[in-house]
């Protein structure tokens, strides 16, 4: 995750929902998970992001803004953060889905 705006500590959590996942994103949306890191993605665009290294904790509460070929853009108005997606979602050998998210391999519980 990298903060596109001004660097902000702790929680970020912010009301206001975009405009939904595109259909050609749709693999995106569901509750993606590993040992120190959550990522929930609905299908309205919301997304829940929770990741502790240590004692450090950062959690991200916002919609998301946008698609790009390195990820997608979440937050509203001048707030906003972009997930590296480096490995997007897809069907792995081991039967489930996996995405590889600012460097961490996800795989989706639901």
């Amino acid at each position: 995750m990298r903060w596109v705006t001004p660097v902000l500590a702790g929680s970020l959590a912010l009301g206001c929902s975009g405009s939904g996942v595109p259909p050609d994103k749709q693999a995106y949306v569901g509750a993606w998970e590993a040992p120190n890191m959550r990522l929930h993605v609905e299908p309205d665009g919301d997304v829940s992001y929770a990741r502790h290294e240590g004692s450090s904790r950062t959690e991200v509460n916002a919609p998301i803004q946008g698609f790009s070929a390195s990820g997608f853009e979440v937050g509203v108005w001048i707030f906003t953060t972009e997930f590296a997606v480096s490995v997007a979602p897809h069907l792995a050998d081991d039967g489930r889905w996996h995405m590889t998210v600012d460097g961490v391999d996800l795989v989706r519980m639901n």
